[in-house]
């Protein structure tokens, strides 16, 4: 247990770091939460002093402080609630919420006792910290409950209420000024809470969080009307538009009812700038920047991870609400004019540019754990929001952090790898970091680093060449062959991550050699025919696009391929059938009949038709070319098969 020393108290100042990036916490709970950071706070110098002890630690005091990590996790998860959570939630389950937070508490308290100070060489100053820590953890059990029961009764009996039901007005303004509900920011933000409860849920909400979902849009109703004043552009993303583009007064005209495909799937109003995302998916462009800048990589309907934070305009949905809006004579929607992708400015506060040039000056410094410690702070500040990850490169953190991917610690590489990833995010860091030279040292670390450390590698691979140019920097500088052993050899994550790197740097035909020869035909269909078939998705739409090269073409008929991709034709989902039939149609070709005619053995003909009847558009298409071929083959063979006066009839006297 003692090798396991170090580690457990980086991570257990790493978390300490983490609790302490939560600037505020929502009414409801914030003094509680704001004591429990503050006092959590305390124990960093603790965590150090125990770290630069030399002498083994006792077995108790180790047991000890596994049981505090295991406790710390547990308060930065509920700490992360307080800060990012529904308000309305916080408040209706309030009893739930304070059970976790005196839960946590205890097991804080308990880990903490368990400690054996007498025996731990620490100073003096640290053991009365921790002994003024312990003791307000005692306190803090006897404190008595002051929540607003006022605010609680309000919003129970608005959540019991049916929906026909007229609420009080006074009952919703009290609601929306305690609950500080009374801005498109707080409503926006409220909105993201639910919905990001909702995606935790699996997709399966529940009653509850519909209701609150209900509850909040009597609200956003109650303070877009009650305030007159709002200003315009305020008004305008809390409202649903109406024929003049303002709330109507005529309480006898009735909104027409906005179809559900034009509504935003977070926001649910109607979508003024729709975007596509990676997975197909379309949202409002605003709502889903601030989903994605927000640390959320996932795609908030579908819950698939996104492959790319490029978001590309829907002018087909646009054109569809616009007619509609007409139809139904509503002014239709306008385009915010900052929609279009824009150089982005920093706006951090000065003390946050102080705190970053303190950690840039430690990676500067020289000292290995100065230079750990300010890379894994770093990481965690670009994890957190757009501005930071701004601000970080506009300090000049880049270079630095290029330079500790070459670094023997196998930790500050994962933080500076890492680092830059999240760095990435932002389509403007992505040309400095490429131009810092950041490509080998990423490659390095994908070869050589801790497993963790490889899967960010790829996935900052991955972020970098969403940008074209930078398909042939990353594909010229040797990182293909070590993605190929990524995904066969990775966790499950490191094969994704392996995995959707591949797919978008093949997508440059320069690209496609380097992986076949690297050997990525082979493992691609080992993870097809894996039990599972947890990578069936990502293994088939790589085929797809290796299939089109001639080296692709070949190693993937090697491969005996064809049974697998009859199977999946038949029995797959709607996209895998698509892909499986694309790679079909490279490889029967039509001067080359032999994966044809194994395919019509193996009974491909019936799911064909199928396919061309129910698939997808591009599914239809290729199953089409497919069964044109077929048939073809078929016509042919009847005619080998057809006796010599069939085949050449000759002419008869009269």
């Amino acid at each position: 247990m003692e090798e396991e020393r170090g580690p457990l108290l980086e991570s257990l100042i790493e978390t300490v770091n983490d609790i302490s990036c939560f600037s505020d916490y929502r009414c409801t709970v914030k003094k509680q939460f704001c004591n429990l950071a503050r006092r959590l706070k305390l124990l960093t110098p603790l965590f150090e002093e125990i770290k630069e002890i030399k002498d083994p630690i006792p077995t108790q005091s180790m047991k000890a402080l596994v049981a505090l990590k295991q406790a710390l996790l547990s308060a930065k998860d509920l700490l992360r609630f307080g800060n990012e959570g529904s308000k309305i939630y916080l408040v209706l389950e309030r009893e739930q919420t304070m059970n976790k937070y005196h839960e946590v508490t205890a097991q804080l308290e308990q880990a903490l006792a368990e400690l054996s100070y007498e025996k731990l060489d620490i100073s003096d100053e640290v053991k009365e910290q921790v002994e003024l820590v312990l003791a307000q953890f005692i306190r803090a059990k006897s404190r008595a409950d002051t929540s607003d029961s006022e605010l609680y009764d309000d919003l129970l009996s608005l959540y019991n209420m049916s929906n026909e039901l007229e609420t009080d007005p006074a009952v919703l303004r009290r609601l929306a000024e305690k609950l500080h509900l009374m801005g498109i920011t707080d409503l926006t933000q409220e909105s993201l809470a639910l919905h990001e409860m909702v995606t935790c849920s699996g997709g399966d909400p529940g009653e509850s969080i519909e209701k609150m979902s209900m509850l909040l849009k009597k609200i956003k109703d109650f303070v877009q009307t009650e305030n007159p004043n709002m200003e315009a552009s305020v008004k305008e993303r809390i409202n649903f538009p109406s024929g003049s583009g303002q709330a109507s007064t005529d309480g006898n005209h009735k909104a027409p009812v906005i179809p559900d495909d034009f509504r935003c799937p977070i926001s649910l109003e109607l979508m003024k700038d729709p975007v596509i995302v990676s997975t197909g998916q379309t949202y409002e462009r605003s709502c889903i920047e601030k989903w994605i800048e927000a640390g959320h990589m996932t795609c908030p309907k579908t819950q698939q991870n996104l492959n790319s934070s490029a978001l590309t305009p829907n002018y087909v949905l646009r054109s569809l609400i616009a007619q509609w809006c007409e139809s139904n004579g509503i002014k239709p929607p306008k385009r915010p004019n900052n929609s279009q992708p824009s150089k982005t400015a920093s706006a951090c506060s000065p003390a946050e540019r102080t705190k970053i040039e303190i950690l840039l000056r430690k990676l500067t410094s020289g000292n290995p754990e100065d230079q750990r410690s300010a890379a894994g702070e770093i990481r965690l500040l670009a994890k957190r929001n757009a501005d930071n990850r701004v601000a970080i490169a506009e300090a000049g953190a880049i270079p630095l952090l290029v330079g500790l991917l070459s670094k023997a610690d196998s930790r500050t590489q994962e933080h500076a790898v890492t680092a830059l990833l999240n760095l990435s995010i932002c389509e403007d860091n992505k040309g400095s970091i490429v131009s810092s030279g950041a490509v080998p040292g990423i490659v390095h670390v994908l070869k050589k680093g801790s497993m963790e450390a490889r899967e960010n590698a790829a996935a900052t691979l991955f972020s970098l060449s969403v940008v074209d140019e930078n398909k042939v920097t990353i594909g010229g500088s040797g990182a293909i062959p070590p993605l190929v052993i990524l995904l066969s050899e990775g966790t499950q994550r490191g094969k994704k991550d392996a995995a959707t790197a591949l797919f978008n740097l093949c997508i440059y035909q320069g690209n496609k050699g380097k992986a076949i020869r690297a050997g990525v035909v082979p493992t691609l269909m080992q993870l097809l025919t894996e039990p599972g078939g947890t990578m069936v998705d990502e293994a088939l739409a790589i085929l797809a696009i290796l299939a089109s090269h001639p080296e692709g073409k070949t190693a993937i008929g090697s491969a005996e391929a064809v049974p697998v991709l009859v199977e999946v034709i038949g029995n797959g989902s709607p996209r895998n059938k698509e892909n499986a039939a694309a790679v079909l149609v490279h490889l029967c070709h039509s001067a080359d009949q032999q994966y044809l005619t194994e395919a019509k053995e193996l009974g491909v003909m019936g799911p064909l038709v199928d396919l061309a009847q129910n698939g997808t558009d591009r599914g239809k298409r290729k199953a089409a070319q497919l069964l044109d071929r077929m048939s073809r083959l078929i016509e042919q063979q009847k005619l080998i098969l057809a006796p010599p006066e069939e085949q050449s009839p000759t002419a008869t006297d009269d």
